[in-house]
C-alpha cells in the first residue's frame, strides 16, 4: 500500500539537489533584498509560504507576509505576491492573483503551462518534483528547498539531511493514539504541515502550534500514548514539561525542513497501522478547482 506516496517522499533528497540548477534562472523571477513581499498558497502550500516569509523576515531581506490565498487582504501594497501551488489550478489563488496589488507576480509551481503560470507576470517550475499523489510531500519540500536557495542556505546539506531522515526508525505507530506538533519561528509552518500530513494520509487526530504557546491549554491533552514532536530547537524546560505528563516528546538535530520527511513516513507508516492507503485520501483531490473556474 501507499506505492506512490513512499517513492515520492524518498525521492527528495535528489529533488533539493536538483534545485542547485533550478536556481539561477529562478532568481530572476524571485524577490530581492529590501522589496515588501505577500506569499500565498492554499493547504500544504500556505505552510510552505509560512515558513518562507519567517525565513525571508529572519535573514533581512525585507517585510514578508504569508496568507492562506483565500484570505489575501484587500488594499495592502506590496512589491511582489508569490503563489506556491503545485498544480498551477488552485482556484483560491487564481482568484489571488486577478485582484492583488502588486507590480509582480510570481508563480512557484509543478505543471508549466499551467492556468497560473499565464496569470503571474514570472513563473518558477520545478516539473522535476511533481508528484502523481494527492497527499503533497516532495513538490513542497522542493520548493521551500529552492527558496531557502535563494536566501543563501546551502542545498546539498538540505538534502543528506534528507538521506538521513529517510534512514532513521520510526515510533511504533500502532502504539501512538494522538500526535501535537509544535515549532517556532519559521518552523510553525512546518509543524502545520506535518500535522496535515497526518489528517490526509490516515485521518489522525493531529494538532499544531508555537511552541511557547503550547502551555498555554494544549498540554492540558497530553498523556501517555501521545506525541508532543518538535520541529527545531524547543524552548527551554518544554520537554520535561511534556515528560511530566506521560506523553513522549521528540526532536531531532536534523535540519528542521529534513526532519519533516521523517514526519511524512512517519504518516504513511501509521496510515498502513490504520489499514489505509495514503495513495488514496478520503475525501481528497490532487487540486481544488472550484465551480466555474
Amino acid at each position: 500500500m501507499s506505492t506512490r506516496t513512499k517513492a515520492e517522499i524518498a525521492s527528495q533528497p535528489a529533488c533539493w539537489r536538483r534545485v542547485s540548477e533550478a536556481l539561477p534562472p529562478a532568481a530572476a523571477a524571485l524577490p530581492v533584498a529590501g522589496e515588501r513581499v505577500a506569499v500565498v498558497g492554499c493547504g500544504t502550500s500556505w505552510f510552505m509560504a509560512m515558513s518562507y516569509a519567517a525565513l525571508r523576515e529572519q535573514a533581512g531581506q525585507g517585510e514578508t507576509d504569508a496568507f492562506t490565498a483565500s484570505e489575501l487582504p484587500d488594499g495592502r501594497s506590496y512589491d511582489a505576491v508569490v503563489a506556491i501551488t503545485r498544480s498551477g489550478t488552485t482556484t483560491e489563488v487564481m482568484q489571488a492573483l486577478r485582484r492583488v496589488d502588486a507590480p509582480r507576480t510570481v508563480a512557484v509551481t509543478a505543471v508549466a503551462g499551467s492556468p497560473v503560470t499565464e496569470a503571474a507576470q514570472r513563473s518558477v517550475v520545478l516539473d522535476f518534483a511533481d508528484e502523481t499523489s494527492v497527499v503533497q510531500t516532495r513538490f513542497a519540500t522542493t520548493a521551500l528547498a529552492l527558496l531557502r536557495a535563494h536566501l543563501g542556505h546551502d542545498v546539498a546539506a538540505l538534502a543528506a539531511g534528507a538521506e538521513q531522515a529517510l534512514a532513521q526508525p520510526l515510533v511504533d505507530a500502532a502504539q501512538i493514539s494522538q500526535v501535537t506538533f509544535v515549532g517556532t519561528g519559521w518552523t510553525i509552518g512546518l509543524a502545520h504541515e506535518a500535522a496535515l500530513k497526518l489528517r490526509e494520509a490516515a485521518q489522525f487526530w493531529t494538532e499544531a502550534y508555537p511552541a511557547m504557546d503550547y502551555r498555554h491549554g494544549p498540554i492540558a491533552i497530553a498523556e501517555p500514548g501521545r506525541l508532543v514532536w518538535s520541529f527545531g530547537t524547543p524552548p527551554p524546560g518544554l520537554d520535561s514539561d511534556v515528560a511530566a505528563t506521560g506523553a513522549t516528546f521528540i526532536t531531532s538535530d536534523l535540519d528542521p525542513l529534513a526532519h519533516l520527511v521523517v514526519a511524512q513516513r512517519f504518516a504513511v507508516a501509521l496510515a498502513e497501522a490504520r489499514s489505509l492507503d495514503a495513495d488514496r485520501p478520503r475525501h481528497l483531490t490532487r487540486a481544488v478547482v472550484l465551480p466555474g473556474e
